[in-house]
């Protein structure tokens, strides 16, 4: 039996418009248009079309029932710049990853959320308040991406074909979910890290969560949060010159346009040294990226974890690729590139063993 937002779930992640989908498959507008609003149902023969066309196995597509990832709930950058299509494309497959998550959900104990609610304060307290209660202080933050993880947040690398979506961040029920683009420097992946947690701190059910205020807002709770005032205070001189700002930057692991902009917020900068220096470093070509930056992408600890127990006990990620309806590519590109060899066929399914707790270090 085919379930209807199925096709729609999976059209949507290729990108395709009904009419593009219809062409492709060799199907009829109306026909497509009736199995997704389920007024008909596809024969077989038409399914094995549609999966061809979609890159999809069949069994994705007799799968239950699929929830979007709620669209007004996502906070997306640049929102106005990217397409409709694209964000919708970025959404699937954002959806795809939670269909990931909960599997992992019934076999692996993970860390509770603890991602306080903070509306009212303004984002450098805000910053401040997350730190202080996860036991930060003034040091300067550790690995971004295990970081959330420990702390609850369900983390997972956006498709590499969407690189206009920087990231973006969502609460689906009580579960946080940050998704980031791997294709960025190091230190901006580390940024986005930092800036969605902001949205999720400061912008839930009742706030505002795109938007350039609520934008503004997460941008100033990533600068705060990697770069607390006291400790940038402590380490950088009033009028600091380019070299001392891009040796600076090693400290907090940041950009070093993240670094200047903080300086001029702090009053460490004066308006003409920060445009000198943003034009001295976009001369040296550190406008859009990081030369000379970190060369070891931040991944997550989670699914290293979780891929690696489950081999342990002989289900191979073909296995969970298999058993969501996805292809070992598609699932792939949600695991931060990490090297988790796909074998297809073999493995031992998992359902019967009782949930395991992971231990994890920020």
């Amino acid at each position: 039996m085919v379930t209807p937002s199925r096709i729609t779930l999976a059209r949507k992640r290729r990108g395709l418009t009904l009419a593009e989908l219809s062409e492709l498959a060799g199907v009829s507008l109306q026909s497509l248009s009736n199995y997704e609003t389920g007024r008909t149902t596809p024969r077989r023969t038409t399914v094995g079309r549609l999966a061809e066309a979609l890159d999809f196995p069949e069994l994705f597509f007799e799968g239950p029932e699929v929830d979007e990832l709620p669209m007004e709930g996502i906070s997306w950058r640049a929102r106005s710049k990217t397409s409709a299509r694209t964000l919708d494309a970025a959404r699937a497959a954002g959806t795809l990853a939670a269909l990931l998550y909960d599997w992992i959900d019934e076999r692996f104990r993970l860390p509770a959320a603890d991602i306080p609610s903070l509306g009212k304060p303004d984002p450098e307290t805000a910053a401040e308040m997350v730190r202080t209660r996860w036991g930060l202080g003034s040091a300067p933050a550790p690995n971004m991406v295990h970081l959330l993880e420990a702390h609850g947040v369900r983390v997972f690398s956006l498709a590499p074909e969407y690189a206009e979506v920087d990231a973006f961040a969502l609460w689906r029920g009580p579960t946080p979910f940050v998704f980031l683009n791997t294709m960025k420097s190091v230190e901006r992946g580390r940024f986005d890290a930092a800036h969605e947690l902001g949205h999720l701190v400061m912008h839930g059910s009742d706030r505002e969560c795109s938007g350039p205020e609520a934008e503004r807002q997460a941008n100033d709770f990533a600068s705060a949060f990697l770069m607390p005032a006291a400790s940038v205070i402590g380490h950088m001189p009033a009028g600091a010159h380019v070299d001392q700002i891009l040796k600076g930057k090693r400290i907090w692991k940041v950009s070093a346009m993240a670094l200047t902009y903080r300086m001029h917020d702090l009053g460490l900068l004066t308006d003409w040294q920060y445009r000198s220096a943003c034009t001295e470093l976009s001369k040296r070509g550190y406008r859009r990226d990081e030369p000379e930056g970190m060369k070891k992408r931040e991944t997550s600890q989670v699914l290293t974890k979780v891929f690696r127990g489950l081999r342990s006990t002989g289900v191979k990620p073909a296995v969970v690729a298999a058993e969501l309806g996805l292809t070992s590519e598609e699932m792939n590109k949600m695991l931060f590139g990490l090297t988790i060899t796909m074998v297809d066929g073999g493995g031992q399914h998992s359902a019967t063993e009782p949930r395991r707790a992971l231990s994890l270090v920020p």
